[in-house]
């Protein structure tokens, strides 16, 4: 199968805009909106190679934060997500997103959940309580801070207990809790995706070859790449600056979520180019453009793993009043005036692979007839994007540059 595995520790009727009322449609381009602006402020601040991040698992859990949130705390969430929570045609749009997308059905499950780790001993709102009830599978949970191991433990067990069995990379870590200030009251928010699915075409084990590929450096590297032939949705774009990429999209297994892989069409063109040019209209230019075609599709077998502060990335999209012990305005959660946001950590981690199984043992090597078909090849650095149909929720976006890291 293929498992992705995000845990995010933070701290993922009508709302009127010019006069109008959002609908279904705006919230959707809202949403993606945000997903890319979080995916582009992670690449700009982390300047890492590969990336992988959740903006469905952060954004939910920003929406929840704002049940609790007022004044300028508040304020500065719903510029990020371009909606308030608070009106009930968003709520009933978000619950209704969250039932679509824990829809398990045909091999795909995908599975969201929330809870609010609170210091022992601080009052909580009862109303704060009852909407954290009916948000995206959220719960309240006690712990305490000071003792690092024991809330670390915690944290771990609601973690593995909501994506369908241990998390599989580092040790979870709160990060560093020295730094708590005993003058004010710590909350975090953890929320988790699960993700596991297969291909709706599989990739042969049997057509897995060891090929180059080029790294982000330029160095050449030799990869395990998969190989399959399909009608697959394809298009070929350009930047404004003229700079040419091709779109691939792989559907899993019911056509529920898909896969979009982009890689620029000259391999002296960087990623960077692509991504700086990333918005929700042109993403929703490339699938209403694609057209149906067989061709033969390579793909290097991945598994990616990627560490974020959210603390550095959220002030970027202008939230910053929620880290600020002084500044933050939690009152809806507790009407102690000392509550704010301590911590925000995100973790992300995804395995790609050919049926859709982790890769257990060796691969047999073939070599492939030269075919007159189409070819997509993602033999250089390219971007993916793992977005559910039926609601347009980005689950996850990243960036391979080397496969193998």
């Amino acid at each position: 199968m293929l498992p992705v595995c995000f845990i995010l520790l933070l701290m993922g009727s009508c709302w009127f805009s010019m006069g109008g009322c959002l609908s279904d449609d705006n919230l959707r381009e809202l949403n993606a909106e945000f997903a890319i602006k979080l995916y582009q402020k992670l690449v700009e601040i982390g300047n890492r190679t590969n990336i992988v991040v959740s903006p469905s698992s952060v954004s939910s859990s920003l929406g929840l934060l704002q049940f609790g949130a007022r004044g300028n705390t508040v304020e500065q969430m719903e510029d990020a997500l371009g909606y308030s929570v608070h009106d009930k045609t968003v709520q009933d749009f978000m619950r209704n997103t969250h039932t679509e997308l824990t829809n398990s059905s045909q091999g795909t499950v995908i599975h969201l959940a929330c809870a609010l780790f609170v210091q022992a001993g601080t009052p909580l709102s009862p109303c704060f309580t009852e909407q954290a009830a009916l948000w995206a599978n959220s719960g309240l949970q006690r712990t305490n801070f000071t003792e690092r191991k024991q809330t670390a433990r915690q944290i771990n067990q609601w973690v593995t207990s909501n994506t369908g069995g241990p998390y599989t990379g580092e040790p979870q870590t709160l990060g560093p809790l020295e730094t708590f200030d005993p003058g004010f009251t710590q909350i975090a928010l953890v929320s988790t995706m699960y993700f596991k699915s297969t291909w709706k075409t599989k990739f042969s084990f049997t057509d897995t070859q060891t090929l180059p590929f080029v790294s982000s450096d330029g160095s050449v590297i030799k990869v395990p790449m998969m190989h399959q032939t399909a009608d697959v949705n394809y298009g070929q774009f350009e930047t404004p600056s003229m700079e040419r990429f091709s779109v691939v999209e792989l559907p899993y297994l019911g056509n529920t979520v898909s896969m979009f892989v982009v890689r620029p069409t000259d391999r002296n063109t960087p990623l960077c180019s692509i991504e700086r040019n990333l918005t929700s209209k042109s993403f929703a230019l490339w699938t209403n453009s694609m057209k149906r075609i067989k061709m033969d599709v390579f793909l290097p077998r991945f598994k990616l793993q990627s560490y974020s502060d959210l603390k550095m990335v959220l002030p970027a999209l202008g939230i910053t009043d929620m880290f600020d012990p002084r500044k933050a305005d939690f009152t809806g959660i507790s009407e102690r005036g000392n509550l704010y946001i301590s911590h925000a950590i995100h973790k992300a981690e995804i395995e790609v692979a050919e049926g859709g199984t982790r890769a257990t043992g060796l691969t047999a090597m073939v070599l492939l007839k030269r075919s007159r078909m189409p070819v997509f090849k993602a033999d250089s650095p390219f971007l993916f994007f793992l977005k559910q149909a039926d609601t347009d929720a980005m689950l996850f976006c990243g960036r391979v540059t080397n496969p193998l890291q």
